[in-house]
């Protein structure tokens, strides 16, 4: 086994960005993904080695697959939607000793990998999903505000990003809007409306209407914390939530291939994602709260925000050096989430994020 590193989704917008940038750090990536002309292209202008191939269906890890990661200590799966991509590839990982790591932010991606824990450790295997934007910075904000608050009970995360989506995002969104929103509440996941709950909060940049949204931390905060109840916050206008309540009321027709089908191709022709000039001068915005309740009464409350570089800016960062560290065998065997692996203060070391408490 060498230290080599393998870029699932190499010629996509984030992947090839995070290619480019794994290049820059020296890791010498392998670059890999089904289109094989795309790949070509990426690889030459890279000089990085390249290998075509395509993911099986759930639960076969396939020999094609696990022929090609025997010889890579990890893999970073930028390849989404990862309800499509996450597990078979966990499954050749297993089968062949190889670290995984993904950029998801699909709850349900992060539910059946933590259910895996036990096989993972097993087989040797740290498998850590959501090293971009998508959790890190908001995981890292909960981990930093139970040690600031140890007895805390309930955590409420939010973000307020600047600047478009790519779209491999935008195809996941559209695809996890039959799903509905989602909540923790006394330790287990409770689906509702998206945007069913609403409050005032300042992210950073003065005070915005918020609404709930199903973001990857509804799961993660809890295995990273141990804190029970968990919502996730952004910014919505009351039109917003009207109108995702109308939505919500048409899952059927959304969940439906052929409107799939057409919003994808809707989204192919339309959605580019951020420029070079957005990613530099961008910026996002987290903000956290851990409250202690005692008796239906709140007794003490921490609340905690954070400034960090624009959204595929930070993703890139940290999604390659949480890969350089499990390269370097900084995480331990099983199921990890970026702040269990690597610390509350993981997110602080991308170039610009700055963090404040009250």
């Amino acid at each position: 086994m060498t230290d080599r590193l393998l870029v699932y989704g190499a010629y996509g917008y984030t992947g090839r960005l995070v290619a480019e940038r794994a290049v820059e750090r020296g890791l010498d990536p392998v670059l890999a993904g089904r289109d094989g002309d795309r790949l070509a292209a990426v690889g030459r202008e890279l000089g990085c080695e390249t290998r075509r191939f395509g993911l099986p269906s759930r639960g076969d890890a396939g020999d094609v697959v696990a022929t090609h990661l025997a010889d890579v200590a990890a893999v970073l799966n930028c390849a989404g939607p990862f309800d499509d991509t996450a597990d078979p590839m966990v499954d050749a990982c297993l089968a062949t000793g190889t670290d995984y790591l993904d950029v998801t932010g699909e709850i349900p991606v992060f539910v059946r990998l933590h259910r895996r824990d036990e096989a993972a450790r097993e087989a040797g295997v740290t498998l850590l999903p959501g090293v971009g934007f998508d959790v890190v910075p908001t995981d890292c904000t909960a981990a930093h505000l139970v040690d600031r608050l140890p007895d805390a009970t309930h955590l409420a995360l939010g973000f307020e990003t600047h600047g478009g989506v790519s779209p491999g995002t935008a195809r996941t969104a559209v695809a996890g809007l039959a799903d509905g929103g989602a909540i923790r509440v006394d330790g287990e996941l409770r689906v509702e409306p998206v945007a069913s709950r609403a409050r005032t909060i300042d992210f950073g940049t003065g005070p915005r209407e918020a609404a709930t949204v199903p973001w990857g931390d509804v799961a993660t905060a809890h295995w990273t914390t141990g804190v029970p109840n968990v919502e996730v916050y952004t910014p919505m206008s009351a039109r917003a939530r009207r109108l995702l309540g109308v939505l919500d009321r048409l899952d059927p027709v959304l969940d439906a291939g052929p409107v799939q089908r057409l919003l994808g191709a809707a989204i192919d022709r339309f959605v580019d994602g951020p420029d070079a000039e957005t990613r530099t001068s961008g910026a996002a915005f987290v903000w956290g709260e851990a409250r202690a309740v005692r008796g239906g009464e709140v007794v003490d409350t921490a609340v905690s925000r954070l400034e960090t570089p624009e959204t595929y800016a930070l993703t890139v960062d940290t999604a390659v050096e949480s890969a350089r560290r499990v390269l370097r065998g900084d995480a331990e065997p099983g199921y990890a989430t970026p702040a269990g692996a690597f610390g509350p203060d993981f997110v602080l070391e991308a170039s610009g994020a700055e963090r404040t408490d009250e």
